[in-house]
């Protein structure tokens, strides 16, 4: 018999597994920050003896070379993949075991080439229990097969239809255990967050649209365009998770920086990172630094318009304690592992020390809606669907950084988004450029209301 026991990294939208059986674990997929998992089993007297990787991730930095020095555990993953450091490879049918349990590998390539799902057995000649299906068959989704370059997408879409029909030959009863859920950039359609995390084979053959497809055609041709960009971090996730990540050892404990520290690392080429709320950030903030609210979203957003490798420096929220760990271990997820301590006391301690402090203004959307005949409006919006404000000048905020030169200074921009969140964001990029800026933080295009007829200025 066994457990299964899940853990949730909702600031990518990805799920890790603990499978126990008596007094022996694996842990699928980890995330780099599992040593609170590790800990826990080490009380319970549970000896973690795989780490099992499903694939090379492109989403996050692996977690798997951290149990392992933690715990002694085997690194176990793709007989395909080309890892640089010493592993178990796992090809079709080859098993390991975990207490009472067999734990069988299943090629199923697709999202990526090397791409292997896990059968749970409890018994010999009983059906499987579980599968650990990674990037292939997803709740009400399918692994999207574009993060290896366009050049194999094709190749690995032909691959995914077969390997999604192989899992979906399992029985009913199996349940699905996939590692990208809803939230996740490497699903190939969007799952609503309200739907559960794990899923059966069953269901997913009933109402999975991925499994619809009644021939290979018909499924590439499903598959084909619409999938947003991914993040552009992604392109540095399986190098690093190919030579095998740095080991940390534990979670790591951020500087306290004073005013006049920080004031040279900015000089010297560091980025500050705003992460209080927006509004208290369009009030005073420290001049250069960038607005990103912390929340589950915080490290994929500070991807988005800071270059991959830059040192950084925090500001944070009340508690502040609290604050950097949570921050600290979503920015280590994604390899941004260069923060180089937090500002002591804040934005207020930066004022204190008489230093100057820089501010813009807010607005709302009925604000915006009252003026959008006089004034200039950047819209920062990831894609602009239908309802876009016609005459207003279109930049997604991923691009943003390197096109702030295209903007006109002669009057005030003011951003917007939908919901004010990139909005704020783009007005911190516009204000460290000098231009003059407005931010719209409270609401969205969804909620201006344009009369018919009205001019845009």
């Amino acid at each position: 018999m066994h457990e299964i026991e899940i853990t949730t990294a909702d600031s990518l939208g990805d799920n890790s597994y603990l499978l126990v059986s008596g007094d022996e674990a694996a842990l699928v997929d980890p995330q780099r920050d599992s040593w609170a998992l590790m800990e826990s089993c080490a009380r319970r007297g549970v000896r973690i003896r795989y780490a099992l990787e499903t694939h090379v991730h492109n989403d996050y930095v692996s977690g798997a070379l951290e149990v392992r020095a933690a715990t002694g555990a085997t690194v176990a993953g793709p007989a395909r993949a080309p890892y640089a450091f010493a592993h178990l490879p796992l090809a079709e049918d080859d098993e390991i075991t975990v207490g009472d349990v067999t734990v069988r590998a299943m090629e199923t390539p697709g999202h990526t080439a090397e791409h292997t799902s896990y059968l749970v057995l409890d018994g010999a000649g009983r059906p499987p229990a579980a599968v650990f299906t990674g990037g292939s068959l997803l709740v009400g989704s399918a692994g999207r097969t574009d993060l290896s370059g366009q050049a194999h997408a094709e190749e690995l879409a032909r691959a995914q239809y077969r390997s999604l029909r192989r899992l979906a030959l399992l029985p009913d009863a199996t349940r699905v255990l996939p590692t990208h859920g809803a939230g996740s950039s490497c699903a190939s359609a969007q799952v609503p967050r309200e739907r559960d995390r794990t899923t059966t084979v069953g269901a997913e053959r009933r109402g999975n649209p991925a499994l619809a497809p009644r021939d290979e055609a018909e499924y590439l041709a499903q598959r084909a365009g619409g999938l947003p960009p991914y993040p552009a971090y992604y392109r540095h996730m399986a190098p690093i998770n190919r030579s095998g990540p740095a080991v940390l050892g534990g979670p790591p404990v951020p500087r306290s920086l004073s005013p006049a520290v920080v004031a040279g690392l900015v000089g010297d080429g560091a980025q500050v990172v705003d992460a209080r709320d927006r509004r208290s950030f369009a009030a005073g903030h420290l001049p250069g630094s960038l607005c990103e609210e912390l929340d589950e979203r915080f490290a994929g957003l500070v991807a988005e318009v800071v270059p991959f490798g830059t040192r950084l420096v925090l500001v944070l929220p009340e508690p502040a304690d609290e604050a950097a760990e949570e921050a600290l271990v979503q920015l280590l997820r994604i390899g941004y592992e260069k923060v180089v301590g937090v500002l002591a006391g804040g934005a207020d301690a930066w004022g204190r020390a008489g230093r100057a402090l820089r501010s813009f203004p807010t607005a709302d959307a009925a604000e915006l809606s009252a003026r959008l005949a006089e004034v200039r409006v950047l819209d920062v919006r990831p894609e602009r669907p239908e309802g876009g404000i016609p005459g207003t000048r279109h930049i997604p905020l991923r691009e943003l950084p390197r096109r702030v030169a295209e903007l006109p200074r002669d009057r005030e921009i003011w951003t917007v988004c939908g919901s004010g969140r990139r909005a704020t964001i783009a007005a911190s990029l516009l204000d460290r450029a000098g231009l003059a800026v407005r931010a719209v933080t409270s609401g969205g295009v969804g909620d201006l209301r344009i009369p018919p007829g009205q001019p845009i200025g």
